[in-house]
C-alpha cells in the first residue's frame, strides 16, 4: 500500500487540520474536490448508473464535472458546495448561497452567434446541479436542480439578450429544500429522457 499524503508530507492530521482551519480558500478547494467523490460514491456508482467519469479539469471545452450515464444517456452534472460563511440560521432551518461560475474568464458563444467575455457558466453547459449541503446539515447531503430552472445573471454589464443564457453567479438555497431543488438526481434524470421522448430525440448525447 502506497504512503499517504500525510506520511509522504511528514504532516499529522492535526496538523494539517489546522491549515486547512487556518486558509479558508484551501478549505473551500479541498471540501468541492471531496464533494465530487462523495456524491459519486452515494449516488453515480453503479448499480445506479451505467458508468460516471471526471472530465480533465483543465479541458475548456467541458465545464461539467462529472459525466454520468443514466439509461443509456450521458448526464453532464455540476458539482457546487454551499459556502460557509453564507449560512444563516432560521426557524424552519437555514438559508446559505453557493457559487456557481466558472473557475476562470473564457470567451462562449451563445446562441445566435454572439461571443462573450464572461466567468459566468451557459444555460446549457450542463444538466443537473449538485449542491453539497455538509457545511449545513453536517453529513454529506446533496441537493440537486435542472440548469434550466437555476436563476439567471442580472449582471446590469449585461444586456437582456445575453443574461437570459448565462446562469448567475451566487445562488441561495434553503434547509430544509424548496424547489427546484430535490434530494435525489434520477427524477430530473428521467424528466429529461421523457422530454427528449417526446420531442423525437435520441436517448443518448
Amino acid at each position: 500500500m502506497s504512503p499517504t499524503i500525510l506520511e509522504r508530507w511528514q504532516v499529522t492530521p492535526q496538523e494539517l487540520t489546522e491549515i486547512i482551519d487556518q486558509n479558508p480558500s484551501l478549505r473551500g478547494i479541498l471540501l468541492g474536490y471531496v464533494a465530487e467523490m462523495k456524491v459519486r460514491e452515494i449516488w453515480f456508482s453503479p448499480p445506479k448508473v451505467e458508468s460516471t467519469v471526471k472530465p480533465d479539469d483543465h479541458d475548456r471545452s467541458e465545464k461539467a464535472d462529472l459525466i454520468v450515464v443514466y439509461k443509456g444517456r450521458a448526464f453532464r452534472v455540476e458539482v457546487k458546495s454551499v459556502q460557509s460563511n453564507s449560512i444563516r440560521k432560521t426557524e424552519s432551518g437555514a438559508t446559505a448561497r453557493f457559487q456557481c461560475d466558472a473557475s476562470d474568464r473564457r470567451e462562449i458563444l451563445l446562441p445566435g452567434g454572439k461571443k462573450v467575455n464572461t466567468t459566468c457558466l451557459k444555460t446549457d453547459e450542463f444538466d443537473v446541479v449538485a449542491v453539497n449541503l455538509f457545511p449545513v446539515v453536517g453529513r454529506w447531503e446533496f441537493a440537486f436542480a435542472r440548469n434550466r430552472d437555476l436563476p439567471r445573471t442580472t449582471h446590469k454589464g449585461y444586456p437582456a439578450t445575453v443574461r437570459q443564457h448565462l446562469l448567475a453567479s451566487l445562488m441561495p438555497i434553503t434547509w430544509p429544500l424548496a424547489p427546484p431543488y430535490r434530494p435525489e438526481p434520477f427524477g430530473l434524470f428521467d424528466q429529461i429522457l421523457q422530454e427528449q421522448a417526446r420531442a423525437g430525440r435520441p436517448a443518448t448525447s
